[in-house]
């Protein structure tokens, strides 16, 4: 491809810069509900629009606002008082060729299907009013579903990076284990909705995290806070069979708390989320496709979740940049750092990018002319087999958040 461009970066490689800023979102914090929800929906849709039509049509259920309802968590067990509202938009086709499907219901069962595996203490029938605003799409982006080889539905950018700094890596891995059915069995109290902050200064790692404790588990506030101090105890030991390089990691949890307050001075919640009452969310506002929110790193401002997975450039690149990273990080020996930019122009075939950028950080001793080759082979071979990656994208199983 003569739009594919290798270059060498003189930059220090953020493992090795002196300080580093990472988040992760968990399952039950608002902004991943709605990216995880509409994902699903969007998974849904394709494998009814497969079954009915034989192929994916123009969808888009990117827009989702996830209001806050209002419980009154009280020490022993509180209440809900009113319920969540999930308020959907875009657009998805409903009828083609004569045939209609029932996007309401598809939705329906979507969202009581997720809420109901991932959210232990929410009741999908009660605890939530789902509005479902799709409409039908534009005719003009509808018939990009009607061409032989379906272009890209956007004029978009995207970027991905690997590997994945030791920070980013812990950070990812704590809220993977506060929300792992083992810590769970051990800790019930502790709910899914978890925000995990990395800072690191140099060598060491402070993790912040906010951890929503689940009401009907905590009798008293000597409780909470037993209970509070054996759970970072336990990610502390945790993270501390994790380290490489880091020499130390310090965590705090809750770090709003006050003891002098009783019941008002701790974060207790009804259903194990702050969506419950305290917080709403949004589709985009979480983590990036590949699991966190790095500050040192470049980052595109595409909400993936939700959108088209074999039209819509915006999504299938950001994730795409970040596979091709990774692959050429695995493959090709003598890199420190790859970062991989990807520009569309709509209507142009989506394996067929404006520009393909490689930017490489290399290892002492290597020159890019060492690594330039294989680099592009790579890059070339995952463009070409890019209907395969959509295909694994239209079956969920390519996470987004």
């Amino acid at each position: 491809m003569s739009n594919i461009i290798i270059e060498e970066l003189t930059q220090i490689p953020i493992a090795l810069q002196g300080t580093e800023l990472v988040e992760r979102k968990g399952i039950g914090h608002p902004d991943s509900m709605c990216d995880a929800m509409m994902e699903q929906i969007s998974i849904d849709l394709c494998r009814e629009y497969l079954a009915n039509f034989g192929r994916i049509l123009h969808h888009n259920i990117d827009k989702s606002l996830l209001v806050a309802g209002r419980t009154l968590p009280r020490l022993g067990g509180g209440k809900v008082l009113q319920p969540m509202r999930l308020v959907i938009g875009d657009r998805a086709t409903a009828e083609y060729q004569g045939k209609r499907i029932d996007i309401g219901e598809i939705v329906q069962v979507s969202v009581k299907e997720w809420l109901g595996k991932h959210l232990r203490f929410v009741d999908p029938e009660e605890h939530i009013i789902i509005q479902n605003e799709l409409q039908e799409g534009s005719p003009e982006l509808t018939d990009l579903f009607e061409r032989t080889i379906i272009g890209a539905n956007d004029t978009s950018a995207a970027v991905g990076y690997a590997p994945l700094t030791e920070t980013e890596q812990m950070v990812l891995a704590t809220e993977h284990y506060l929300n792992s059915p083992k810590f769970k069995q051990q800790f019930p109290e502790a709910g899914e909705d978890v925000k995990v902050m990395g800072y690191r200064n140099q060598q060491q790692l402070l993790i912040t995290v906010a951890l929503a404790f689940v009401d009907r588990y905590i009798p008293d506030v000597q409780t909470y806070f037993q209970r509070k101090a054996e759970i970072q105890q336990a990610v502390e030991t945790y993270l501390d069979g994790k380290r490489h390089t880091l020499k130390g990691v310090t965590v705090n949890i809750n770090t709003l708390d006050d003891p002098t307050r009783g019941e008002d001075g701790i974060y207790l919640t009804v259903l194990g989320t702050s969506a419950e009452g305290g917080d709403g969310g949004q589709v985009g506002r979480g983590n990036r496709v590949n699991g966190v929110i790095s500050l040192k790193r470049p980052m595109g401002t595409e909400a993936a979740a939700g959108k088209n997975p074999v039209s819509h450039v915006g999504k299938i690149y950001t994730l795409l940049t970040h596979r091709i990273a990774e692959q050429i990080y695995a493959q090709v020996p003598g890199l420190q750092e790859v970062y991989i930019w990807l520009g569309s122009q709509i209507g142009y075939p989506i394996d067929q990018p404006a520009i393909a950028s490689t930017q490489v950080i290399l290892q002492p001793g290597v020159m890019l002319t060492d690594v330039e080759s294989a680099i592009a082979l790579i890059l070339e071979g995952e463009l070409a087999n890019i209907a395969d990656f959509t295909a694994s994208l239209a079956r969920g199983e390519l996470p987004v958040c």
